[in-house]
């Protein structure tokens, strides 16, 4: 059996952005922990019973076993690398200027919406949680409540006034 060639990391390296809130920190150490103290032991457990079946070129559950734990390892290995290199969002005090952190209330077309503004990880629009890197997160930051900002959506300008800046 011919495995398919694959680019070198294309699809080995993610994308991680390590600025996230405190919770979803510890949301991070909780999955790792339950994937090593539960998940893994499990996935040795099936992939040693599975071993002793013998010839290993034929033994489609030893295959499958052996898989499964490269992809278990893989995700402990990159829940340990986004950790390690979390830069927790502390709550911003000054509420002058939009930063990461902050709820921003602000008007398009006479509409007023109000999104928090957090790292990449925590995104969710329908929630009210925008990224900072977003077109309109980016936008927004280092603006004062008043300003009127320009945000580039595709080809489009679209005008966003600030509002309302809170913790």
């Amino acid at each position: 059996m011919r495995l398919p060639n694959r680019k070198p990391g294309k699809y080995t390296f993610k994308k991680f952005d390590p600025v996230m809130t405190e919770e979803k920190l510890k949301a991070l150490q909780e999955k790792l922990a339950h994937i090593k103290k539960d998940t893994l032991p499990r996935a040795i457990k099936e992939t040693q019973k599975y071993a002793e079946n013998g010839d290993f070129s034929e033994n489609a559950e030893y295959q499958i076993a052996k898989g499964r734990l490269r992809g278990l390892l893989q995700t402990v290995d990159e829940l340990q690398y986004q950790i390690s290199n979390a830069q927790v969002i502390e709550q911003p005090q000054d509420t002058s200027v939009v930063q990461v952190g902050h709820m921003v209330t602000f008007s398009i077309n006479n509409m007023e919406q109000t999104f928090q503004i957090l790292g990449s990880a925590e995104n969710n629009p329908s929630a009210g949680i925008i990224s900072y890197k977003s077109p309109l997160g980016s936008a927004l930051l280092g603006h004062a409540v008043g300003e009127t900002v320009n945000v580039e959506i595709g080809d489009k300008q679209i005008a966003c006034t600030i509002r309302q800046i809170r913790n």
